[in-house]
């Protein structure tokens, strides 16, 4: 049986820079392949040349057996490639029923449309997809989850033969992510071929039956799952061996550096009592909306209506807006860079200096000259990957913008550091590198870091103890030889 799309030869060059070199690629009918790289590796290239939204420079396109030449994007749909990508391009204030069938009515070309047609078909797609989804409800007010779900649907009505999707578990708690695997392999019962693109590699070697690792734009490794474990893909993804460690915190004497007494938010969370010594690194646990990043924003001054109290270096702080978070020392970085925590057409130094403008203040003016030099100095200390400081982050990769957040909070000497999923999208060795960073930081410069992941071998890894939330309180902690990536999973499970 012929491939159901094949790619041979293919290189697509952006002025001077070669985005893919001469890369062949096969995807069988109905099989589950994972497509895995760092960023920049050419993996978001690859789809778009499938999805006929990038003509190759050179190679060839087979589809069936049979060469097609170009695609384009409506090429490709009609030979039943869907892409779902990470925004998942719905119309938000549409119903579920209207994304579902919208695709399929300009597919088809109709001019008119029998809405309860329309409901009928949506409501077969999601009962064939095993979830229970109210057509009616405006995509808008569905969780990730929920909306992942109709983008899968609309693809599936469409008569998709090749589902590719972009990082579909980013946002996902695990329960999540369970169902996700579920429906993908639900899909390929049906023989709809799926290519799972993702940094994890415990997900890929959970879903995938073959592999295929790109980096700087070409093909490294490809095979059977069977034929991977984590350190084989880590090495094919960065060309270089990555060894984790956990992190080993000395206990110190003397006062918290942060300590929470009954603190409460109404309706959010409720009498947390905890307590971080400088150089600790404490994980947050727990289902989304379980109170983790209420928590969060409690202590960057963004829940002003809080009762009890909050101490920083055996002082009260009373934290009623950012800016006084800001002031005491508290940095939060929040779990969506892009649309919370970065200006992205702006360069790294003006992203760099936002959070600290008044101290570079003079006279109503800003000296540009010492900021910069505290930039050059951030810059280096967080090893951005960059040209220099005038680059705009929008150019930067997934890690690197990570870096610039980060870093930006740390330049207010801030003691307090809170990181509300610190590698969500980003690969492998920008991951390593920022943990580092992180590490060095905490024991270096007596920082307090509170991380919140939903990674559990990030927090069992990087956390020197982990505490659990459940319905807004704290219901645990697990430090030692009892932290483990099993006993995190278990909280989870029971708890949640």
């Amino acid at each position: 049986m012929a491939p159901l799309i094949e790619l041979r030869g293919i290189t697509k060059r952006f002025g001077g820079v070669t985005a893919l070199d001469d890369v062949s690629l096969r995807i069988e009918p109905g099989e589950i392949h994972c497509l895995a790289g760092e960023n920049g590796s050419g993996k978001s290239t690859i789809i778009k040349v499938i999805s006929g939204v990038y003509t190759p420079d050179q190679g060839e396109i087979l589809i069936d057996g049979t060469a097609v030449g170009a695609l384009s994007p409506p090429l490709s749909i009609a030979h039943g490639i869907q892409v779902i990508y990470q925004d998942f391009s719905l119309f938000p204030t549409l119903t579920v029923a209207e994304n579902i069938v919208l695709n399929s009515l300009l597919k088809d070309g109709r001019r008119a449309i029998n809405w309860r047609v329309a409901r009928r078909d949506a409501i077969e797609v999601l009962e064939r997809l095993g979830v229970q989804l109210d057509p009616s409800a405006t995509v808008e007010t569905l969780p990730t989850s929920g909306r992942q779900i109709v983008a899968i649907a609309r693809a599936v009505l469409a008569d998709a033969r090749l589902i590719i999707m972009d990082e579909p578990t980013t946002a996902l708690t695990g329960k999540e992510v369970d169902n996700l695997f579920r429906i993908v392999r639900d899909l390929q019962y049906h023989g709809i071929a799926v290519l799972f693109v993702s940094h994890k590699m415990r997900e890929m070697l959970e879903i995938s039956e073959r592999l295929t690792v790109f980096r700087n734009g070409r093909k490294v490794a490809e095979g059977p799952i069977s034929e991977f474990d984590e350190p084989a893909i880590t090495r094919a993804m960065t060309g270089r061996d990555l060894t984790a460690r956990r992190y080993d915190w000395v206990p110190t004497r003397g006062m918290p550096r942060l300590e929470l007494r009954s603190l409460t938010v109404p309706g959010e969370i409720y009498d947390i009592n905890l307590a971080l010594m400088p150089g600790e690194v404490v994980g947050v646990s727990g289902l989304i909306g379980s109170g983790r990043t209420e928590l969060a924003l409690a202590l960057f001054g963004m829940r002003p209506g809080y009762r009890g109290e909050i101490w920083l270096d055996g002082k009260p702080a009373h934290l009623q807006t950012v800016q006084q978070a800001i002031t005491e020392g508290i940095a939060y970085v929040p779990e969506d860079r892009l649309s919370e925590g970065l200006f992205l057409p702006r360069s790294i130094q003006d992203n760099a200096i936002a959070g600290s403008i008044p101290g570079y203040s003079r006279g109503g003016l800003l000296d540009f000259r010492r900021a910069r030099a505290d930039t050059l100095d951030m810059f280096k200390a967080m090893q951005i990957a960059a040209p220099g400081t005038d680059a705009a982050v929008s150019t930067l990769s997934g890690g690197n913008q990570q870096r610039v957040v980060i870093g930006r909070w740390l330049m207010t000497g801030a003691r307090v550091l809170i990181l509300n999923g610190p590698t969500v999208g980003v690969d492998v060795g920008s991951k390593a590198q920022i943990h580092a960073i992180i590490h060095g930081l905490a024991r270096d410069k007596g920082l307090a870091v509170l991380m919140i992941s939903d990674d559990l071998p990030e927090l069992v890894q990087n956390c020197n103890r982990v505490v659990h939330m459940q319905q807004g309180r704290l219901t645990g902690e697990l430090s030692g030889d009892a932290l483990t990536e099993d006993a995190v999973g278990d909280k989870l499970r029971f708890r949640g």
